[in-house]
């Protein structure tokens, strides 16, 4: 690990029904959809606190933020609890990066794909390079790690699209800052990523 440890954030929605991993509905109904996300939350941030010491993780809430969820997770991990500000994807990510001092890392609360050891790996990573990522299969990525504020990563993206990472990589270079690469990962968005982690060792 580096000498300085990289605080971790995460980002996830209330698992409410019609409101969450709703592309899964056409498997599992919007409340089994609302429920495969609580699964996948529970994951990642188990996999965070394999990775880091439950202080240096912060759990970034939406739509519901005293979601019993939240609170379960909480009490069992020690995690930070905070509200997501206001604004689009680029303006929360940036905002939980600078959100406490020193270098900082964000993954998403879909990736089940980010195992504990890939964690730890970006965060050695991070002690060498100015930027970490994460890319994703579908054209986005999943984790990002910053050393300090970069406001051009996360200004005017085209979130949601495929062109997400290929955008990020321009600024990267645009901005002369060093950046890891360390793995592809991918997200559950659509029935199909839910029926792929589903066929995985438990061990993942």
């Amino acid at each position: 690990m580096p000498a300085e440890t990289p605080h971790l954030h995460l980002l996830a929605k209330a698992p409410l029904a019609g409101q969450a991993k709703t592309r899964l509905s056409p498997l599992l109904g919007l409340e089994g959809a609302a429920n495969a996300h609580a699964e996948l939350v529970r994951h990642c941030v188990a996999n965070a606190c394999k990775a880091l010491p439950a202080a240096n993780v912060t759990l970034w809430t939406a739509l519901d933020h005293a979601h019993p969820l939240f609170i379960e997770l909480r009490e069992a991990f020690g995690v930070t609890l905070s509200a997501q500000p206001e604004g689009d994807l680029g303006a929360r990510v940036r905002h939980a990066l600078n959100s406490i001092p020193g270098p900082a890392m964000l993954m998403g609360s879909d990736c089940p794909s980010i195992t504990s050891a890939l964690i730890a790996t970006c965060a050695q990573q991070l002690a060498s390079f100015e930027v970490v990522m994460l890319p994703a299969e579908d054209g986005g990525y999943g984790f990002v790690g910053t050393q300090q504020d970069y406001p051009a990563l996360f200004e005017g993206i085209p979130w949601g699209t495929q062109r997400v990472l290929a955008t990020t990589q321009q600024r990267i270079e645009a901005l002369g800052l060093r950046a890891a690469y360390p793995a592809t990962i991918w997200d559950v968005d659509r029935p199909e990523d839910w029926q792929r982690w589903k066929g995985l060792p438990a061990s993942m």
